[in-house]
């Protein structure tokens, strides 16, 4: 683009832990991307938050001596009229929820996670009336603005949008972001000289191909060379051997279903013994924000690190700076199907490489698709598209079908049992099922 108009960015869920980190990212892209205002918005529930992180915020902006407002409101209208851009990073029913998520499945031997399983689905019931609600709202106050969305499950999510709104909208994550520096740390080069390739969907993709100056390196890692994981999964060793006769990396979130057992256990364990997931967020939440409440602070704390979203404005500016500026690069995104993979729905959401355009990004048709791996993508992407239609609809027997035919899920039996137990815990989050 040859000229450069001041944009706005509108945050839904500003008072959320890791807006420090997009705060820093806007501001180092500034001279790419001036943006005139950031508004944060929140619920009445995050006004605390809101006022804590939004009061750092203004004090990092301050520090940059950059021009750029920060607005923080609960006036969720206000905050979207005429943005260019509307990034989400929301939680409904806070990490109270989380906690129902992952405690619930697993008192009755199922995994407890709150992106996969019943704790996905249920995360994915209680957001996606909520998104559409925004969504309405975008089309009628900012037609023209981008929604990049990060809300877990983010790829559940930005099919949802895709199918029920007319919003411009990709999901993303940062799990490829950290396989990207995994895999330049491994071979000591800068990140411009790896392409990974990846196949699948958001949480349960596999790295099919790993260049690094052009060279594919696939079958060193997987004859052991290094191994990725991440902070918010707990690290067991895959099967010796496995990998190789897989071809291809899976994301550490596939141990949820290559090594469903073990990971029970340790979410077990965990439970009994310091909490799950959800438990050791909040605590590391509490330290955050009284970090974030010292006047003194000006930058984003270190500590952030230990939240598990690592990166994320890394991700978040990167597709803002690539869609605003039609850059042409590769980043791997959450974006419909079409026709990349013919064994999916073309209306299905995916996770792959995309050429980022001014005009939205375009998927890559990866080289190789391991035909062991397609069974598994079917199963889930059928609970997800069905869960999707469970949350629009309020439909308890769509939320059944969707909940049994997980892969993680042992019998009907469980899932109508774990099903009922979660629609009652969440009761508040879930109008539609209780009209």
């Amino acid at each position: 683009m040859s000229e450069k108009k001041a944009i706005k960015v509108t945050v839904i869920g500003g008072g959320s832990s890791y807006t420090p980190e997009l705060v820093e990212g806007l501001i180092k892209g500034y001279q790419d991307m001036p943006i005139s205002e950031l508004w944060l918005v929140d619920i009445e529930e995050g006004k605390h938050k809101l006022e804590i992180v939004g009061n750092l915020a203004k004090r990092m902006v301050r520090k940059s001596g950059l021009p750029m407002e920060v607005h923080l409101t609960l006036d969720r209208r206000t905050a979207i009229k005429g943005a260019d851009f509307v990034t989400t990073q929301m939680r409904v029913g806070l990490l109270e929820a989380r906690k129902l998520d992952e405690h619930i499945p697993i008192s009755h031997g199922v995994i407890g996670q709150e992106t996969t399983g019943p704790g996905g689905m249920f995360k994915a019931l209680r957001t996606i009336p909520v998104i559409l609600d925004i969504c309405r709202d975008i089309e009628e106050l900012a037609p023209d603005a981008w929604m990049l969305n990060f809300t877990n499950p983010a790829g559940m999510i930005t099919e949802a949008v895709t199918k029920y709104s007319r919003v411009k909208t990709v999901g993303l994550c940062n799990s490829p972001v950290n396989f990207k520096k995994f895999l330049a740390e491994a071979y000591g080069v800068d990140e411009k000289q790896v392409l990974p390739e990846f196949v699948g969907i958001n949480h349960l993709h596999w790295v099919t191909s790993a260049l690094v100056d052009g060279q594919e390196k696939l079958p060193e890692l997987l004859g052991g060379k290094a191994e990725y994981s991440a902070k918010n999964v707990p690290t067991l060793g895959w099967e010796p051997g496995f990998l190789e006769s897989l071809g291809a990396v899976p994301t550490y979130y596939l141990r949820y279903f290559y090594m469903m057992t073990e990971m029970f256990e340790e979410m077990k364990k965990s439970l009994e013994e310091d909490g799950t997931r959800a438990d050791i967020v909040s605590r590391v939440e509490k330290e955050l924000f009284e970090l974030y409440k010292d006047e003194t602070l000006e930058d984003k704390p270190k500590q952030l690190e230990q939240r598990g979203g690592a990166y994320y404005s890394e991700a978040a500016v990167n597709l803002m700076q690539s869609l605003y500026l039609g850059r042409n690069d590769i980043q791997t995104l959450n974006v419909p199907n079409g026709g990349v993979f013919d064994f999916l729905p073309a209306d299905a959401s995916i996770e792959v490489n995309c050429v980022v355009t001014a005009l939205g990004p375009i998927p890559l048709v990866p080289q190789h698709i391991p035909a062991h791996i397609i069974g598994l993508l079917q199963a889930v992407k059928t609970y997800e598209s069905t869960a999707i239609d469970a949350a629009v609809s309020g439909d308890r027997g769509l939320a059944l079908q969707a909940l049994a035919h997980h892969p993680l899920i042992p019998s009907v039996s469980t899932a109508k049992v774990i099903l009922d137990e979660m629609l009652e815990a969440h009761k508040k989050y879930l109008p539609n099922f209780f009209s």
